[in-house]
Formats: structure tokens, sequence, C-alpha cells
């Protein structure tokens, strides 16, 4: 738990029963952990709305496994979700945690690694039994023995005090066993001095139409807040100091596919265009679906079938006129590749959103990764270049998407949007913008027939007009032939086709001009830069920011625009006598930088399904620096 003073005081409980410390922090990492079926991300989403609501800030990491019925008991089917809840502003979810909540042996053992010396254990205790011990790899009782003196631990039979919770239910034995991640939750709100009443709401609304299931979660989920209040093991309970005032607005939690799925909404409405998404579900991007399924009446969202036939629809919305956009992760990128070359052919406007995860093939489908740059960049035949832009956090996956609308509605060109399975399960506070606050949109639908030329461009953004096929007098050649220049009528003229690519290049080379120029946080002497692009952008900034406070020549920078990228970049880049570059990958913007400059860079990689640790950005930037203090 981290704070700069310890702040003690003692309150009395609400209901006037005992009394206990309150002990003040700054920020405190929490992750809860169980079977894949005991509804660990639930408790997680939940604690974290209820944090929200309370106005703290927020970062969260949902991890969980790739079977859809993993084995329960074993390591291999722990779920887990980290939260890191602060005052101030919150970076990442947290290196090393606070807090676990161990629902089994498998949860705790996967799990204790990551606690810090003197962190707090919740467990259930009812699950330390000797099969399930068995099932973890244990071959001795961890409570029996010395492994967790360093920390503080807190038994609970929790199966057993949710069943007393719901004697005379008329829920069966199995059900009553599902609510135990409510008392487990009443607990941690209770611990935390949290407020039970957004989850209150959220189960009177949920569970309205079943309502003896409402009734046994809302008498489990304050049995266990009772539980913290009159147990004696407890002594303490903790809430979090407030630092910063936020900016007056409206501020929700939103995960990163939801910012997507409301940035496509936001830039439709802005642009006056309707709004077509087709896609095809898949992890970790099918949550975008659910989202913009919630909000019909301002799309028209289509599930097809397959990958093809899902961005094929969003192009046929395009040639209609519609603000189209399709959804994906890494293996229906590389399906949806050849229609993206008809797309860049044709030059319509299109946004495909990609939320990347571990690969190749299946690959690791519910952790993340950063591997598709290379794809995003070039995994196309021909010469095919396309916009391609990068969220840096959850909730800019809404401003970026509403950045590339409209790029691809100014330019007339398709635009990636790269995010990934961090970002996308991934959840912050977010202030609601206004429509007054989103950019303008320049939409270029054409309706004037006289003097019309298919591929006559805007002298500044190269973009041709945006026509709908079939309209009297606006009739064009749509396929994916080749087009003369001007006419737009199908060419096999060599000098055509050079004159051709070179326009669609130098199109999508002039959204460059209007990237903002690069900027550093950090010291403005610094010895060494960190640049970053996507999800590393809270971590690179908690460890420049830890270093900067040590004294430190340390600076970093972030990439939201990698093709085109920045115009000043390489004259900001040389400024640093060195550059460090951090990749869940194995070097890809490393190896688009070194191309594009020549010049020489440090690079940090890691391809575990995780994302970075502040503390491994810090060592390999010391060792920069050779060991300096």
């Amino acid at each position: 738990m981290s704070h700069k003073e310890k702040v003690t005081e003692v309150k009395s409980s609400s209901a006037g029963r005992s009394q206990k410390e309150v002990e003040e922090l700054d920020q405190i990492v929490i992750r809860f952990a169980g079977d894949s079926g005991d509804g660990m991300q639930l408790t997680g989403d939940q604690f974290t709305t209820a944090s929200a609501m309370m106005g703290d800030d927020v970062a969260t990491l949902p991890d969980y496994p790739s079977e859809i019925r993993a084995p329960a008991g074993t390591i291999f089917g722990v779920s887990g979700f980290q939260l890191r809840f602060g005052g101030s502003e919150v970076f990442t979810p947290g290196d090393t945690i606070d807090v676990l909540v161990a629902m089994n042996p498998a949860a705790l053992k996967t799990n204790l690694p990551s606690l810090k010396d003197q962190g707090i254990i919740i467990l259930n205790e009812d699950a330390f039994t000797p099969r399930n011990l068995e099932k973890a790899g244990y071959t001795s009782n961890p409570l029996e023995g010395n492994e967790l003196q360093k920390f503080k631990i807190f038994r609970a039979n929790i199966g057993k005090l949710t069943q007393n919770a719901l004697t005379g239910s008329t829920l069966s034995p199995k059900q009553v066993d599902l609510c135990k991640n409510f008392w487990a939750l009443g607990l941690t709100y209770w611990l935390f001095n949290r407020s039970m009443e957004p989850t209150t709401r959220w189960l009177k609304k949920r569970f309205q139409s079943k309502p003896e299931i409402l009734d046994a979660n809302l008498k489990v989920l304050q049995s266990g807040f009772d539980f913290g209040e009159t147990a004696e093991m407890f002594t303490t309970t903790y809430a979090i100091r407030k630092h910063e005032t936020k900016r007056p607005g409206t501020y929700r939690y939103v995960t990163g596919n939801t910012a997507a799925a409301l940035g496509l909404i936001a830039a439709s409405k802005r642009a006056g265009l309707k709004l077509f998404v087709g896609s095809y579900p898949i992890t970790p991007a099918t949550d975008i679906l659910h989202e913009l399924a919630k909000h019909k009446q301002f799309a028209t969202i289509y599930q097809a079938e397959d990958e093809i036939a899902a961005v094929g629809s969003a192009i046929g919305a395009s040639f209609g006129g519609a603000l189209a956009a399709t959804t994906t992760s890494g293996p229906g990128l590389s399906l949806k590749s050849e229609f993206l070359g008809l797309a860049c052919m044709v030059e319509l406007p299109l946004v495909i959103i990609d939320v990347q995860r571990g690969g190749p093939s299946t690959g690791l489908p519910t952790k993340t990764e950063q591997s598709d740059l290379f794809q995003a960049l070039w995994g196309r035949h021909g010469e095919c270049p396309l916009v391609v832009l990068a969220a840096s956090s959850p909730r800019d996956c809404f401003d970026i998407t509403v950045e590339a609308s409209r790029i691809a509605l100014k330019y007339m060109t398709p635009v990636i949007v790269l995010s990934d399975g961090y970002l996308g399960n991934g959840a912050e506070v977010w202030r609601i913008p206004g429509m007054k606050d989103l950019p303008e949109f320049k939409t270029m639908l054409h309706t004037n027939v006289e003097g019309f030329k298919p591929y006559l461009r805007d002298e500044t953004t190269l973009a041709r007009p945006w026509a709908v096929p079939g309209t009297p007098g606006l009739e064009h050649r749509i396929g994916g032939l080749e087009k003369e220049d001007i006419s737009g009528n199908v060419s096999h003229h060599p000098g055509n086709h050079q004159k051709m690519v070179e326009l669609r290049a130098e199109k999508v080379a002039r959204v460059a001009q209007e990237i903002p120029s690069m900027v550093s946080y950090g010291d403005p002497k610094a010895e060494v830069l960190v640049l970053g692009w996507g999800s590393t952008a809270g971590v690179i900034k908690e460890a420049v920011h830890a270093l900067c406070e040590k004294g430190l020549p340390i600076a970093c920078a972030h990439l939201r625009h990698l093709n085109p990228l920045p115009k000043d970049l390489k004259p900001f880049l040389k400024k640093y006598p060195k550059v460090l570059i951090p990749e869940n990958n194995m070097g890809q913007l490393w190896y688009r930088l070194r191309a594009e400059y020549l010049m020489d860079f440090e690079k940090l990689n890691k391809v575990q399904g995780q994302p970075f640790r502040a503390d491994e950005i810090e060592a390999k930037i010391m060792s920069m620096l050779g060991g300096r203090r």
C-alpha cells in the first residue's frame, strides 16, 4: 500500500457496534483470485465501480484462462482481477499487490509471488481441503507451515458463512455456492470503506425478475460486510486520502472496449452520418459488439458469419455513405487483409479496430500483446499504405476512435486503430466529453453531378470525392482493379499504376500535417528518453516519474500515430543521448524507427502475455545509466 505518510484515527462504526482504526493511504492494489467459475471478474468489476463512484482514480487488469471450462482447482484454471485505486492519478494496475483475496489453494499459489511483504491475504479456508491442495500442487497445507509468516492472514470459512447467511433459502446448494464471491466482496467493501450502494443498485437491476437470487446476493453481501465489522481479527480498516480535485464534469468507469464503441457512436453523430459496424466475435474484441448492441438506436450492427464477411459488409456500407467500422483481433485482421486492399484501392473511409492478443495462430486469446504492428503497417499484398493509430489507455480508446473516424472521412482512407487485451479489458475513470469537445469533421459525401470525376482530388488532402454508387450522374467503377487517375476507369497502364500507388501513399503521408508536435514528460535535459506506443504509456510514465523523483535525468514520450509518424519525431529523438523503446513484442517499433531514421535505439521486449511492470522498465533504464544512484 503506497503512502507518503500514515494518518491513523479511531472512528465508530455506523452501527455503533465497535471501534476500528482507519488508516489513510494514497493508493491500494487488490487482487481477487479464484476458479474461473468463482465470479472473480464480476467481483473485481463491482469493486472498481464502487471505487470510481467514490471519486477514486482506478486502473484494472483482468486476467483469466483461455479455456471456456478451465480445470477447477488447478493453477491453470485461476481467474484473477487486479485493481489499483487511489486519490491521485493512477498510471497502472500496479507491479505488486497489497491485498490478495484467495478463494482456493491454486489462487494462493499462483498469486503469492506478487504479494508484498506484510501484505494482506484474505483466505477462503473452506477450500483448503486435501483434494484442492493436491490439485494446486501443494504437498502440505501452507496454512500450517511457515510459508505465510511474512503476511497478514485473515482466514474465513467463506463457503460455510455463505450457507449460514442463506439458511432457509429456496436456492439449490450449487446456487448458494455461487454467491460466495459476494460475501468476499462485502468483506472487502468493509475493509476499504467502500459503499455497497452501487452494487446493491446493480443487483436490483440485474435480478429484478429473479427475486430469490436478488435476495440471496443482497443477504450474502451484507453478511460479508457485517463479518468485518464484528470479527475480532480485524482491528484496522483502510481509506483513500484524496490529493486531487477532478475537473468538473460527469465521470464514469469505462473499459477500453466500451470506450471504443462509444467513440464510434460519437464520431457518427459528430459527422452526421449513419454508423454501420460489421464484425465477427473474437476475443478480446467482442465486448465492443456487446456495448454497441446496447445502443442499437445509434448504429446498425451486423454480426457476420466470419471475419471476411464482416469487413466486406463494412466496405459495402462505406460505399453507401455510412461511417463504417469493423472490429477484430490479430487472427481476424489477417483474414481481413485482402478486403483492406480493396478499401485502399477504391479509397473509402473505413475504421478497423484491432484489439491485439498473444499470437501467432490462436496463441493466447485472453492475454495481451503488441505484436500486430507489422501486420497493421504492411500486412497486405501490393503497395497498400494505411493510416495506423494506437490507443494509449482505456479511456484513450474513445479519443483515438474518434480521431480515426475523422481522418478516415477527411482523407478518404481506411484507418487501423491498435488497442490490445490490456486496454480493451482494462478500465479507468473517464470524464465524458460533450459533443462540442469533439473535433470538427469534414464529410466528403458528393452530390454535385456537374464536373464529377471519381478521382479528382482535394488539393490539400488528396481525398477523392465520396459518391454513392448508382446515384444518377455519379456512376463510377467500384471494383478492385487499378483505376485511371481522374476518370476512375480501369487501367493497366504502367505509368498510371506508378502514379496511383504514389498518390495513395502521399495521401496517407499528408495526415502527418495534422499530427501534434512531440512532447516529453520528465527531465527536459534527460540522458535517457523512454519512447512508447500503445498500452505501455501508463507503465512508462510511472517508471519515469519514480526515477525523476530520485533526481535521475529521465524523460518519456508516447506515440499515438504510427503511420504516418509525427513530422518532428526524428529531430526530437536526436536531442537525447539514449532512447529506450519498451514493447510487448520482439521490437516492431524499434525495427520501424531504425529503418526509417538510421538511428540506434535500445529495446526492451516482453512477450509473456502480461503487460510490463514499472520495475522492469526502471531496471533497464538504470542499466543504461550505468547503475547510477
